[in-house]
């Protein structure tokens, strides 16, 4: 009887802690940053292999970038494409632009462009004259082949945050 008595008591302090965990990741989720500039790595994944042969299934990238600012503009200083082997492909923007709030670009990149290979990668910088909320900035890979679809995206990750 005491047995069950304790087996009760630890499945309801795990449930607990379980509630308690997810209730930090919710919480951490409903957060927002604010920064002044960033350097963000996009994963890129320009072609996928299929099993069981590991066929080459080519994809088309979009790089997305979203200024989540309601009040103030940001500006994208540079956007770099970088292949497999971390060696610079091309520099895609030749002058700095600048968001509005709210507003959007992207990159597009068709399928037949294999140079980047299957770990390629975006490097972006961006900055604002003041603190702003950080910009959502992501790849969107799709791409088709005899009736199969596929698509997915990537979330770029800050490997640098600017003072």
């Amino acid at each position: 009887m005491k047995n069950n008595k304790n087996k009760q008591i630890s499945i309801s302090i795990a449930i607990l802690l379980l509630v308690l965990f997810f209730t930090q990741v919710c919480m951490a989720s409903l957060e927002y940053r604010l920064s002044k500039g960033q350097t963000v790595y996009v994963p890129v994944y320009s072609n996928v292999f299929s099993s069981p042969k590991k066929v080459e299934f080519n994809l088309a990238t979009m790089l997305s970038i979203r200024n989540t600012n309601i009040s103030n503009p940001i500006t994208i200083s540079s956007v770099d494409y970088y292949n497999t082997k971390g060696e610079l492909i091309k520099k895609l923007y030749d002058r700095p632009v600048t968001l509005a709030p709210l507003e959007s670009t992207y990159l597009y990149s068709p399928e037949t462009d294999k140079s980047g290979g299957f770990g390629a990668n975006f490097i972006v910088k961006w900055n604002a004259e003041k603190e702003v909320n950080v910009p959502i900035i992501e790849c969107v890979m799709i791409g088709a082949s005899s009736g199969q679809g596929i698509s997915f995206v990537s979330i770029g990750q800050v490997i640098k945050e600017e003072n």
